[in-house]
């Protein structure tokens, strides 16, 4: 017997489009006003429905704050084509996963909403980060990162060390993103494209290696 796929109905479809409606909505009004500023009425007027649907799908204003986030700010995506492009060697492994990160915090194509939403819940944390953490960031850099970093660097750190060497790479790569208004000021011809991001994550790629050769020759002597 031949099971056929279901398409979704028109009530179906409508209330789906509806819903990304108020997560696009959501998110420019939550990026530009913090958790704290932005109210639903602005929400739904920017979203252009009434209140009862932002109720529908969602409890309240926290569970829709945080479907937000974990929207816009996952890494997932990022991280998986990074294992999908990932080469045998650990060098070009983290300088995929370098590359595609750098992609998504930095993508001129993505909108700047996220951009903003992330750079403020950073500096601002709520509840949401904790689910981001623990749902993408955590198994992510434990599954993926470490272990590159453990066999560039010969399995001769600890994995404290392995965080703090994790943590410099990655706050290469969000400097770009929390400094760009800096960046804009410093550099007259500032302008951040494709070209610019595959610049930038070799740039971070070639300093990181040269930096963990430096860290492993001097774990291997001591």
């Amino acid at each position: 017997m031949v099971v056929r796929e279901r398409n979704p109905g028109p009530a179906q479809a409508t209330e789906e489009k509806t819903r990304d409606k108020i997560l696009t909505a959501a998110g420019e009004v939550f990026a530009d006003q913090g958790f704290e500023g932005a109210t639903i009425r602005a929400i739904t007027e920017r979203a252009g429905v009434n209140i009862a649907a932002v109720n529908y799908h969602f409890r309240d204003k926290a569970e829709l704050y945080t479907r937000v986030v974990l929207d816009a700010c996952s890494a997932r995506a990022a991280w998986r084509d990074a294992i999908a492009d990932a080469p045998a060697s650990p060098e070009d492994r983290l300088r995929s996963l370098i590359y595609h990160f750098l992609k998504l915090l930095l993508d001129p194509a993505r909108p700047a909403w996220k951009r903003r939403l992330m750079v403020r819940e950073m500096a601002n944390p709520t509840e949401a980060l904790d689910q981001l953490v623990e749902q993408n960031i955590r198994p992510l850099r434990d599954e993926y990162l470490l272990p590159t970093l453990n066999e560039l660097t010969g399995g001769y750190c600890t994995r404290r060390q392995l965080g703090r060497i994790s943590a410099s790479v990655m706050s290469q790569c969000h400097y770009y993103l929390q400094c760009q208004p800096i960046l804009e000021r410093l550099i007259t011809d500032y302008k951040m494209d494709d070209a610019e991001i595959v610049e930038i994550a070799e740039h971070i790629s070639q300093f990181s290696l040269e930096a963990i050769a430096g860290l492993t020759r001097r774990a291997r002597q001591s």
